[in-house]
C-alpha cells in the first residue's frame, strides 16, 4: 500500500488531532511504528518537526513518541511536535516539555442556532452577505478534481495569497484544499455565478468531528461572506450528527509566554494574530483549547521554536525573509516612507561641498526625495500599478545614481568609520527601497 494511503487508513482509525488529515498533503515524511501508528513530520535538515501528535491509539502514544525521538537522534536530528494538545502531555509526563503557542476554538455544531439567536451582530453579517447576493453551496468531490469550481478556488487562493504581507508558508498552513477530495468536504460562496470564497472541511475521525482547514474569500467579497460559509458548515455538521468542530489554531492567542506576546505585537504589521483570534472569538466557541509545542527536556524551547519556524518557512528563515521582502509588503513600504522624511531633512542639513560636491546636486537630491516620499505616502492610501511603476523606476534610478556618487565622490573622501557608515546607509536605503517597490508593483499587477 502506498505511504499516503496507509496514513489515510491510520487517520480514519486514530485521527484525533485536528492536524491529522493535513499530514496527507505534499511535503511530509512518515515514521511508521508497527502497523498501527505513525508520525508525520518534515525534515528541516537540523530537526524532525512533527505535525501534531502521533497518529495512534491512546495507549500507544508513549511508545510511538519515544521511538520517533530515537529515530531522530539516530539520524543526527533534533525533534519536536508542533500543535499538540493536553492528551499527549498527560501521556508522556516528564518525557516531554511543552510551550503554549496558542489556542484552538471548538464548537458543538448543535449549539450554532442558539448562538445566532443570542448574537445579533452575527445575524447581521449573514443578512448583509445574503442581501449582496452571496449564496453558499456544497460541492462534490468531482468538482474538486477538475472543472470551473477547482479553477475558481485556485483563483481565490492566488488572490488571497497576493494580499498577504509575508511569503506563502508551508507545513500546517499550506493551502491545499484538493488532497484526497473523496474524503473531504467543501462549501463555496458564489455571487452572480462567480466563486468568491470557500470553506475546505476535513475530518477528525476519532472525535467524530470536523476541521475547517481553509476559510478564504476574495479581497473584494461582500462583508459577511466568511460568516455565511461558517454558517453553512455548522448546519451541515449538525445535520450529520457531529458534536465537535474547530477552525484550528489561533497562533499566539491566549495566555502565552511574555516573549510570544511580544512577538505577537511586534509582528502585527506583517500578520494580524489578534485579528484572527478576534474573528474566531466572535463566532462564540464553546471552549478554547490550549495548543503546545512539545520537545525533549534537554532540547529547550528556543531551539524547538526555531526548528518549527524553519519548517513553516520553506527553505529557511533568511530565504523566507527575502521572499517576503520581494513581495513589497505594505508595512515595509510604510516604514521606508516614514524613514525617508528624517533622511531628507538630514540631507538638507548636510554640508554640500563635503557630501555632494556642489549645492545644486544636494538640493536636487532633496527635491527628488521629497517627490518620492510624497509618492510613497500616496501609494499607501491609493495603491495602483501605475504609481507603483513610477516609484519603482524612480527609486531604481536613485539607487544607480547613489552608487555612482558613492564610488566616484564619497568613498575617496571618507575620513572615518562614521563616514563609511553614512555612505553605506545612503547607498543601501535606495537599493532596499527599489527591491521593495518592485515587489509592491508586482503585487498590484496580480490584484484583480
Amino acid at each position: 500500500m502506498p505511504e499516503r494511503e496507509r496514513v489515510l487508513a491510520l487517520i480514519h482509525r486514530h485521527g484525533w488531532n485536528a492536524t491529522a488529515f493535513q499530514t496527507l498533503e505534499s511535503g511530509y515524511r512518515y515514521f511508521f511504528h508497527g502497523d498501527d501508528a505513525c508520525v508525520a513530520y518534515v525534515d528541516t535538515g537540523g530537526a524532525y518537526v512533527a505535525a501534531g501528535a502521533p497518529i495512534a491509539e491512546p495507549d500507544a502514544l508513549v511508545d510511538v513518541t519515544v521511538a520517533f525521538l530515537g529515530a531522530a537522534r539516530a539520524a543526527g536530528r533534533r525533534a519536536c511536535f508542533f500543535g499538540t494538545e493536553g492528551r499527549l502531555l498527560e501521556a508522556l509526563g516528564d518525557r516531554l516539555k511543552s510551550l503554549r503557542i496558542g489556542e484552538q476554538p471548538v464548537w458543538d455544531p448543535g449549539d450554532w442556532v442558539a448562538i445566532l439567536k443570542k448574537k445579533k451582530s452575527l445575524r447581521e453579517q449573514l443578512r448583509r452577505a445574503k442581501a449582496k447576493g452571496v449564496q453558499v453551496r456544497a460541492v462534490t468531490s468531482a468538482e474538486l478534481e477538475a472543472g470551473p469550481v477547482r479553477e475558481g478556488m485556485t483563483r481565490v487562493i492566488e488572490r488571497w495569497l497576493a494580499t498577504r504581507g509575508m511569503a506563502p508558508m508551508e507545513f500546517l498552513v499550506r493551502v491545499d484544499p484538493f488532497t484526497f477530495p473523496a474524503h473531504r468536504h467543501c462549501f463555496v460562496a458564489e455571487r452572480e455565478g462567480e466563486l468568491i470564497g470557500f470553506a475546505a472541511v476535513v475530518p477528525v475521525p476519532a472525535r467524530g468531528g470536523w476541521f475547517i482547514e481553509d476559510l478564504l474569500r476574495e479581497p473584494a467579497a461582500p462583508s459577511g461572506t466568511a460568516e455565511l460559509l461558517v454558517d453553512a458548515v455548522m448546519r451541515w455538521a449538525d445535520d450529520n450528527g457531529s458534536e465537535w468542530l474547530t477552525l484550528g489554531l489561533a497562533p499566539l492567542a491566549g495566555d502565552v509566554s511574555a516573549p510570544l506576546r511580544l512577538a505577537r505585537k511586534s509582528s502585527a504589521l506583517l500578520y494580524d494574530f489578534d485579528g484572527l483570534a478576534a474573528f474566531k472569538a466572535k463566532l462564540q466557541p464553546s471552549a478554547w483549547v490550549p495548543i503546545f509545542l512539545s520537545f525533549p527536556p534537554a532540547q529547550g524551547a528556543v531551539v524547538s521554536m526555531f526548528d518549527s519556524l524553519v519548517a513553516f518557512t520553506r527553505g529557511g528563515l533568511v530565504r523566507f525573509g527575502l521572499r517576503s521582502l520581494l513581495r513589497g509588503p505594505t508595512a515595509v513600504v510604510r516604514a521606508l516612507a516614514v524613514l525617508l522624511v528624517p533622511w531628507t531633512i538630514a540631507l538638507s542639513l548636510a554640508p554640500a561641498e563635503r557630501w555632494f560636491g556642489s549645492p545644486w546636486v544636494k538640493w536636487g537630491w532633496v527635491a527628488f526625495d521629497i517627490l518620492v516620499a510624497a509618492g510613497m505616502f500616496r501609494f499607501l492610501t491609493r495603491p495602483g500599478a501605475s504609481l507603483a511603476t513610477f516609484l519603482s523606476v524612480a527609486v531604481t534610478l536613485d539607487a544607480v545614481l547613489t552608487t555612482a556618487q558613492a564610488v566616484l565622490w564619497n568613498i575617496p573622501r571618507a575620513e572615518s568609520l562614521v563616514d563609511v557608515a553614512v555612505i553605506a546607509a545612503g547607498w543601501s536605503a535606495p537599493v532596499l527601497a527599489a527591491v521593495v517597490l518592485w515587489g509592491a508593483r508586482m503585487s498590484r499587477l496580480r490584484d484583480p
